[in-house]
């Protein structure tokens, strides 16, 4: 008896890190101080432009949309979701990434798959300005069907504390300005797999869609950092956003609650945005209740800024694309 009897190929992992070094060395930038393979990943920590820096740390998955991932054969998309998804989530918090680490796990390695999905986060983190610093690769059997696998990642990030997005700064009266997304991004697959699979192949063309039914929902969850970070870097940020929130679990309301004082609440305006057909494909086939779509998917709004009233113009004139006034911040 052996390892390799049990279940687990040193080799193919061995095999696995030489194939993505090239991978993760492209995302390297000057703060990094070790190449991967080490126990440890290091990281230059003097921030001689920040006067009080702030790090800021995320850690998260893409829940079961690795299931379509895995369904469609379609391995190299699903790493940009996991990564943008943790740069969203700091984004929040004002902060700019400075490194991502990611955890792969499966029940037997494919070197192939792992190697596209790792391809995935190092596209995502050059086009984040964030480095692949290192990661895990866990092979265990009989923890995963075979084909299975999961992932989750660590970001951190660094922010000027004086420059920090806190609830207390949102105030009664500021308006939500809503940022589209590019579909479900990284939630509610498990409702819309129940509703969809039953009745359709991942390969099945949807009119309403323009495209397959599989194809729509691996849509890459989309960075909102370079959306909103020009406007996080001017000296009169804090004047121009009160806050933001990113929309994953538990949609509109959930989210943007959760960086709102508690004395205040939300008055959506649930008609000043289309909802795209994804959704109203979704809710149709299942029949889905308008309060639970609601409480499930982000709707076509992938990132809220709290603005206040007089500074609208000025932040939608600012953002490199179309924003949506989807409500205001009202009292409790």
């Amino acid at each position: 008896m052996d390892y390799t009897t049990a279940g687990v190929n040193i080799q193919v992992g061995e095999e696995l890190v030489e194939r993505i070094k090239p991978l993760v060395r492209s995302t390297f930038t000057p703060h990094v101080l070790t190449d991967i393979g080490l126990f440890g990943a290091c990281f230059d920590a003097r921030f001689p432009e920040y006067e009080h820096p702030v790090l800021v740390s995320s850690v998260d998955g893409v829940g079961t949309k690795v299931k379509i991932a895995i369904m469609m054969s379609k391995h190299d998309t699903i790493g940009q979701c996991l990564v943008n998804h943790c740069v969203n989530d700091i984004l929040a918090c004002g902060a700019s990434p400075l490194y991502f680490m990611d955890y792969f796990a499966t029940g037997k390695l494919s070197v192939s798959i792992a190697e596209h999905v790792i391809r995935g986060f190092a596209i995502a983190c050059r086009e984040n300005g964030c480095a692949l610093i290192g990661g895990e690769t866990a092979e265990m059997p009989s923890m995963y069907n075979e084909g299975e696998y999961d992932i989750a990642g660590t970001i951190v990030g660094v922010v000027e504390k004086a420059k920090m997005l806190r609830s207390d700064a949102v105030q009664k009266g500021d308006i939500l300005l809503g940022l589209a997304s590019t579909g479900l991004h990284t939630n509610g697959y498990s409702l819309a797999r129940s509703v969809l699979f039953p009745r359709f192949r991942h390969d099945t063309y949807i009119d309403d869609l323009a495209t397959t039914l599989g194809e729509a929902l691996l849509a890459i969850h989309r960075s909102y950092a370079q959306a909103i970070k020009p406007i996080l870097e001017r000296p009169d940020s804090s004047a121009l956003i009160h806050g933001l929130a990113h929309i994953t679990g538990g949609g509109i309301v959930g989210n943007v609650q959760r960086v709102v004082p508690r004395h205040l609440t939300l008055a959506i305006d649930w008609s000043s945005w289309t909802i795209p057909p994804l959704f109203t494909f979704i809710q149709r086939e299942g029949r889905i209740s308008d309060e639970e779509m609601r409480r499930v998917f982000n709707l076509g709004i992938g990132y809220v800024l709290i603005v206040p009233e007089h500074h609208v113009d000025t932040v939608t004139t600012l953002l490199p694309e179309r924003s949506f006034v989807i409500g205001r911040v009202v009292q409790q």
